[in-house]
């Protein structure tokens, strides 16, 4: 009722407004479980009686600013600033017209109908817990489905049958995941048994939807939990294939860890160490980083098991599984990056990397230099205490020396010791090809030897172009 009265100025006023026209509102679904949950947001859902144009009507004169992109499923957004306890708050509201939607065996859109009761409405919601509400402004609670008693034991049920709902909207199976990561809560064995048999049922919803979904879930509180529902339930065959792969059998000898397991540790351990709040690039990274391992495994005559170059094998793979579900170019490129480079301190051993190399380490991860820090830390997972010190310790070494070179040298900004201009004046030649080239010499004796000055620069330059000029 507090988190209620909380928003109450800006919640009763509007659906007085309502009411004023001879509709109904009420508040609904996340907004309410959340309320219930002591963490309801400034983000305001509403289910009504009235069509979308005579919503739009109503918003008009009384919101900020208005959109209409969702409104051909009966939703329409405002943005509102209105007082919050004892403080100007700014609320981001969406307003439903009552609805049931169904897809057929075919289709990758909702068919949307408009209902005529909030009972109707609650009934075509995914889970219980999100099939309650508030009837405004007088607060009366509607709960037709057992959703707060299901709160209160942390459950997930469907408000119909689990075969009825997840038919409806497939996705739905994929966000019973998605809430049991955020909420920590369990699933019903009715759902998980439907999710199981109905799990193919997904490749009929788009991607972009299914990848922000799994969005939601990696960056959830418990995502272990809500990957686990996926993979056992054979969802993660379909929208994710990788992970499931890397439940590999043990060899007869236990020579090698089970890489699902280690791939949800690291998730966890990479979690710890963000600093700014969830990260996404982080966690995928994590999450993707030794899909690698079941195409390179091999297993050697000692008995030993191999996995050669699976991080390049990786960052292919996770190119291709990112493109798929239609992540941005950029972060395609970040985490397929991280991948890559998620083993290039192994061969750091013992602290005996050159300057140079510490220098290519930098460069290489540019502006993913933290991530990969945190990400090669996390995935250290061995048991051996004495072996994880060491190799924390070498890292620590690691980090201290980047930490000097970049006092020294700015390492953030590597780049020769002449620039383009002065190469073509030096050189006598305009703009070519030998100009990148002549750049990329000085570039890896910057690499290999740190800052050199002009004229040191200057007088390799002119030995590189002497010795061009032999050949």
């Amino acid at each position: 009722m507090s988190e209620l009265l909380r928003v109450s100025p800006v919640a009763d006023d509007l659906a007085r407004r309502f009411q004023e026209a001879g509709f109904s509102l009420a508040l609904v679904g996340g907004s309410v479980r959340d309320a219930l949950l002591g963490r309801l947001g400034n983000d305001l859902d509403f289910t009504t009686d009235a069509r979308p144009d005579d919503v739009l009507k109503i918003v008009r004169p009384w919101a900020d600013a208005v959109w209409e992109v969702g409104i051909a499923f009966g939703t329409v957004g405002c943005q509102k600033h209105g007082r919050s306890g004892d403080t100007e708050q700014t609320f981001q509201i969406e307003i439903t017209t009552y609805r049931s939607e169904a897809y057929d065996r075919t289709s990758r859109k909702p068919e949307v109908a408009y209902g005529h009761s909030i009972e109707e409405d609650l009934v075509r919601r995914d889970f219980t817990v999100n099939a309650m509400a508030v009837a405004l402004p007088e607060k009366d609670f509607i709960d037709p489905h057992g959703g707060l008693e299901d709160l209160s034991a942390r459950v997930l049920r469907t408000p119909g049958t689990p075969e009825d709902s997840f038919s409806d909207d497939p996705l739905r199976m994929m966000r019973a995941a998605r809430f049991a990561a955020q909420l920590d809560f369990d699933v019903a064995p009715e759902v998980i048994e439907a999710m199981t048999s109905m799990a193919g049922r997904i490749e009929i919803v788009s991607a972009e939807r299914v990848r922000d979904e799994l969005n939601k879930l990696i960056l959830s509180t418990h995502p272990r939990k809500g990957l686990t529902l996926l993979v056992d339930t054979g969802l993660a065959d379909h929208v994710l294939p990788e992970l499931p792969a890397l439940r590999l059998e043990r060899d007869e000898h236990h020579r090698h860890k089970d890489v699902y397991d280690h791939t949800l540790i690291v998730l966890e351990q990479a979690m710890a160490l963000e600093t700014d709040g969830p990260d996404l690039t982080l966690r995928l990274s994590a999450l993707l980083h030794d899909i690698g391992k079941p195409r390179t495994r091999r297993f050697e005559k000692d008995g030993r098991v191999s996995f050669h170059h699976h991080e390049v094998v990786g960052a292919k793979m996770t190119k291709k599984r990112m493109a798929a579900l239609k992540y941005s170019n950029e972060l395609v490129k970040d985490v397929s990056r991280l991948v890559e480079l998620h083993l290039r301190f192994h061969g750091y051993g013992n602290g005996e990397w050159t300057d140079s190399a510490v220098r290519r380490y930098v460069r290489d991860a540019g502006p993913l230099l933290d991530r990969l820090h945190k990400l090669t830390r996390s995935d250290c997972t061995t048991r051996n205490k004495r072996k994880a010190n060491a190799l924390s310790r070498a890292y620590d070494g690691l980090e201290e020396r980047i930490a000097q070179l970049q006092e020294r040298e700015q390492l953030d900004s590597i780049r020769p010791d002449l620039d383009g201009n002065q190469i073509m004046e030096i050189l006598g030649v305009g703009p070519g090809p030998v100009i990148g080239q002549a750049y990329k010499f000085l570039l890896e004796l910057r690499l290999e030897n740190g800052p050199m000055g002009h004229d040191a620069a200057v007088a390799a330059l002119k030995e590189w172009w002497a010795e061009r000029a032999q050949e």
